[in-house]
């Protein structure tokens, strides 16, 4: 239950009530209320938008105590069960880097699961924390690394009793939930706090009919992406922090060091008017969004070369919820890869979240409709009804990559750091690679910097390029070659 009035918007109201009144500005950006934007720009967003781009910090200029930012922030903490919470605007990356970077010290270990994003790698590199990486269950059928569980978290404490904490990812990139409220009871139990990248989840606490949030399962510390699914500008994300196992306060102080000094309002204003929007009418937006999503599943699932991920998952791969507005499209029976897919879906100008070898992934917001969705339907149908018979079969060579946890020789920032020199990627086998490769999206890793090298992993990256997958990381972007570590 809220504590405080969630039909406010205090940053929201004030910063519209400063750009109301006519004034001599001299702060940035420079642009000054989009009086010296190009007429273009003007024309493509509106004079009123560009005027609501200030940098002022909006102090007490509501008239209440503390400032609108602090107003807003605290509701935001209050409309998701938090103790404290940061506007972010530098995207839910910037929310994991603070997370790491604020409990663990150089050297510290810290679990995580594998099929983390790369926003996280870049945070061990930041505090100099190595690794302990957890494996995720795998799904045999969709090809998809889905949950961490309790007894793989609670096996990899017993071996590192001295872990500074355990990271997650909550759902994942395609709406599966691990069990946070028992991962939660296996770290308190070892006194370590549990951090949750929980980006694609800041619904959640809206709807009783989506899982349980991971900060009311007992998480310490939680990112949510409220720009990924909910009604924010891109890159506005929220961090939050509940109860003594994390320093609430060490987190303020890094947030300063990651984020912006030049914040934008914007940003900011529409996270507080998105969590207005959620906590006055988000259940029911939601159930109209729960139930679109719900229809399509059922239309594309009808047709014999296509499936969908939906609750049937829970039970099973370490899920024990499962988000519905996360419409996730299995093409692996058609023959062809979600890459290729994609790719004739967008010449038909429907376009996916992201696609990987064997799925392509929408998502199903308060922003679509029926139509969106009837459109959507209706050119998959087509698109699978008419692809002539291929010889793809994704088993064995993406369960490999899910499932393969490279040899960690250097910790991530040793390797950062060390000597390093390119090579080509068909020669780099037995190398420690110096650089991060993931398939993007959804971002996970492949290889880390410091991992071993191994020739399943360089034919599986070299496969996934010819495939059309975009792996993001590699100074060269075609991965034809790889930084290493000096021999």
């Amino acid at each position: 239950m809220s504590r405080l009035d969630q039909s406010q918007a205090p940053y929201f109201e004030a910063l519209r009530r400063y750009v109301a009144v006519p004034r001599a500005a001299f702060h940035t950006p420079g642009h000054i209320h989009g009086r010296g934007a190009h007429p273009d720009f003007v024309e493509a967003f509106g004079a009123a938008a560009l005027a609501l781009d200030v940098s002022p910090g909006l102090g007490n200029l509501d008239g209440m105590a503390g400032s609108a930012l602090e107003h807003a922030e605290a509701l935001a903490a209050d409309a998701y069960g938090a103790d404290r919470s940061w506007f972010l605007v530098n995207g839910s990356s910037a929310g994991n880097q603070i997370m790491v970077t604020a409990v663990c010290h150089p050297g510290d270990v810290i679990l995580t699961s594998r099929n983390t994003h790369k926003s996280i790698i870049a945070a061990l590199v930041f505090a100099g924390a190595r690794p302990v990486y957890l494996a995720p269950e795998l799904d045999p059928e969709s090809h998809i690394a889905h949950g961490v569980t309790p007894a793989t978290v609670a096996a990899g404490l017993d071996r590192h009793p001295e872990a500074r904490a355990v990271l997650i990812v909550s759902p994942t990139y395609y709406g599966a939930c691990s069990d946070v409220a028992g991962i939660a009871e296996v770290a308190h139990a070892h006194g370590a706090p549990l951090l949750v990248d929980e980006a694609w989840g800041p619904h959640f606490p809206f709807h009783p009919d989506l899982p349980t949030g991971s900060l009311a399962a007992g998480a310490d510390a939680a990112v949510t992406g409220v720009h990924k699914l909910l009604g924010a500008f891109l890159q506005a994300s929220v961090l939050h922090v509940r109860g003594d196992l994390v320093d609430h306060d060490r987190f303020d102080v890094v947030s300063k060091m990651v984020l912006s000094t030049s914040p934008s309002s914007m940003l900011r204003a529409s996270l507080d008017i998105a969590r207005m929007q959620m906590a006055t009418d988000g259940q029911r937006l939601l159930s109209r969004v729960i139930e679109l999503a719900n229809e399509a599943r059922l239309a594309i699932g009808a047709h014999e070369r296509l499936s969908c991920l939906d609750k049937g998952l829970i039970g099973q791969h370490g899920v024990t919820g499962f988000d519905p507005t996360r419409l996730c499209v299995n093409v692996s029976a058609t023959g062809h890869t979600g890459y290729e897919v994609e790719r004739l879906l967008a010449a038909e100008n429907v376009t996916m979240e992201l696609s990987d070898f064997a799925n392509v992934l929408a998502n199903i917001t308060i922003g679509h409709r029926w139509e969106d969705l009837e459109r959507f339907v209706t050119s998959i149908t087509a698109i699978a009804d008419r692809l002539p018979p291929a010889g793809l079969d994704p088993r064995g060579f993406v369960d490999f990559a899910l499932g393969h946890i490279p040899e960690q020789v250097l910790s991530p920032a040793e390797a950062f750091h060390a000597r390093q020199e390119r090579v080509p990627l068909l020669q780099a086998a037995g190398r420690v690679s110096a650089e991060l490769a993931a398939t993007y999206p959804p971002g996970i890793p492949v290889v880390v910097p410091g991992e071993q090298l191994t020739e399943a992993l360089v034919d599986y990256l070299a496969t996934q390029v010819a495939a059309g997958c975009r792996i993001v990381g590699p100074q060269d972007p075609r991965l034809e070659t790889i930084r290493v570590v000096c021999e």
